[in-house]
């Protein structure tokens, strides 16, 4: 592959760097790497200081753009300080990295630049990085009272609390841990998932349970009136007596009857003719 088709930007090359930071740096300079064309200079940690005002002041590398940390777990001094310079001049980057661990500090170079104070500050929140000759070195991205370092590889990401801030305590609040479960489809219509109202058909279990509106229970339709056969022998009353009206009624019912007599004709029947 060649060099014009990589996609890293563009940079200026000075012809000469290394030897020049070598002579400079002498024996605080441990090691001096190049990748795609920027060099990355080791420099022991007690000669910290000294090495960034060689580059600033001599190498002309005026700017301190970033301090930066990186954790190898795997190192006896699992940390390293990267400190990212500028030369306007040049047009040219280059990057300091100082090797340490959690107990020995890194001399500060707030002397140097003073914005380098709140970088160290960010280092040492995430890290847990010492800096020696840092007046204010607090935490500055997590909470007061903020325990571990969360960029270090071995900071756990589950099981403890997550902080956040309540607009109702008007404060910071601890809480425990929660993680969303990508690709879970929630059922609410599932008794399985705790449904707080009643689903359908269950009104009738209780249907005094506030929830959602139960829809009306549906008209019934009359009972059919079923058929039923006549008896095979119909009962029927052979004498008075079976009647069981009691003995007067019988007699009563005994006595001939008299026949009945024709009505008289009127007026009203034959017309209104006299």
């Amino acid at each position: 592959m060649s060099e014009s088709s990589l996609t890293f930007p563009r940079y200026s090359a000075v012809e000469g760097f290394a030897e020049a930071a070598k002579a400079a740096l002498g024996d605080r300079l441990i090691e001096a790497r190049e990748c795609v064309g920027e060099w990355a200079l080791h420099v022991r940690r007690d000669a910290t200081v000294d090495a960034l005002r060689i580059l600033r002041d001599e190498l002309a590398y005026q700017q301190l753009m970033e301090i930066a940390g990186v954790d190898y777990p795997d190192r006896a001094e699992r940390f390293e300080v990267v400190y990212c310079l500028l030369s306007l001049t040049k047009n040219h980057r280059i990057r300091v990295h100082v090797a340490t661990d959690e107990v020995q500090p890194v001399p500060s170079v707030t002397g140097l630049w003073p914005v380098a104070g709140w970088l160290e500050r960010e280092v040492f929140d995430m890290y847990g990085v010492l800096f020696d000759g840092n007046a204010d070195l607090r935490r500055i991205l997590t909470d007061y009272g903020f325990r571990g370092h969360p960029q270090r590889k071995d900071f756990p990401l589950t099981g403890y609390v997550e902080l956040r801030y309540s607009e109702a305590h008007k404060r910071v609040v601890y809480e425990p841990v929660k993680l969303a479960q990508d690709f879970r489809s929630f059922d609410f219509m599932s008794p399985w998932e705790g449904a707080d109202y009643i689903l359908p058909g269950d009104e009738k279990v209780s249907p005094t349970e506030p929830g959602a509106p139960s829809p009306a229970p549906a008209k019934k339709d009359p009972e059919p009136v079923v058929a039923q056969a006549p008896p095979p022998t119909p009962k029927t009353t052979d004498s008075p007596a079976q009647t069981g009206a009691g003995e007067a009624a019988n007699k009563a019912a005994a006595k001939p009857r008299a026949k009945a007599k024709p009505k008289a004709e009127t007026s009203k029947d034959n017309g209104g003719k006299a």
